[in-house]
């Protein structure tokens, strides 16, 4: 899981990403491609 400062560019990559916002994080998940996931926060 990558951490960024922007999870917009991690977000435009691939169309089955979702935002989602757990215990005052902001996480990019993916079921289709689990590379993507992101975290922000």
């Amino acid at each position: 899981m990558r951490v960024r400062n922007s999870l917009k560019s991690a977000k435009e990559r691939d169309k089955n990403c979702k935002i989602v916002r757990r215990k005052g994080r902001v996480y990019i998940i993916n079921k289709e491609k689990p590379r993507c996931k992101a975290r922000q926060g």
